[in-house]
Parts: structure tokens; sequence; C-alpha cells
């Protein structure tokens, strides 16, 4: 089993910065099974969106609606991942859930679209609130 825990959310003005952290905790064969991890986010009343993605030799990828703003990246000696956001919109304000996602097929196919699929994900984050006001 392991668990993911984030932080690093808050409120920021419109055009500003934040970094989420994502600490993964668990027995070192669960933490190896993983083969990438990615971010989503939720907004009210929509639904829960993949937003980026990192397999395990470090290739990212992202959708339009976040590419050349957002940067997912990881540290594996300390077992945490993080997304750097930058130029931040009203719009991006949702709460982000970091995820894991263990099937290497997968994984592979999050890298080709940009981000994983709900059905992916095998241990999900507890989410971290990012606000940002116009």
């Amino acid at each position: 089993q392991v668990q993911l825990v984030e932080s690093g959310g808050g409120s920021v003005q419109a055009g500003g910065s934040l970094r989420l952290s994502c600490a993964a905790f668990g027995y070192s064969w669960s933490i190896d099974s993983i083969d990438c991890m990615g971010w989503f986010r939720q907004a009210p009343g929509k639904e829960r969106e993949g937003i980026s993605v990192i397999d395990r030799d470090g290739s990212t990828s992202y959708p339009d609606s976040v590419k050349g703003r957002f940067i997912i990246s990881q540290d594996n000696a300390k077992k945490t991942l993080y997304l750097q956001m930058i130029s931040l919109k009203p719009e991006d304000t949702a709460s982000y859930y970091c995820a894991a996602g263990r099937s290497k097929s997968s994984c592979q196919d999050a890298i080709r679209r940009g981000f994983l699929l709900l059905s992916d994900v095998y241990y999900w984050g507890q989410g971290t609130q990012v606000t940002v006001s116009s």
C-alpha cells in the first residue's frame, strides 16, 4: 500500500506561481510497483481531469490546457512528485490531486495522451486546494 500526501496549495493572485508537492509513503516494493505518476484537478461542479504525467524514466506530458505553464517533476531519492505552476489563471482554481499508476501500458498511453485517465489510477492523494483570484 502507498500513501500519497500533497502539500503546497494555497491562494494566489492571477499571474502568480505555486509549487505543489506529493510525498509517497509505503513499503519500497509498493512504491517500486508504480510505473508513472500524475496530477489531476477538480473544480467545483466539474469532473476530475488529468493535467500532467511523468513516467519512471522522467518523460513528461501535458494536455494543451496547461502546457507551457505547468511542469511536473520528481525526486526519486525523496520519493516526491512536484507540480510547478506559473502564470496561474482564475480558471486554475480547483482541488489538485496527485495519483500513481501501476500499469506500464496505461502509463505509456498516458505519456502519449498527456494525462492519466481516472481508470489508470491505483493510488490517490487526499488533495490540496489552489485558489487563484483575479
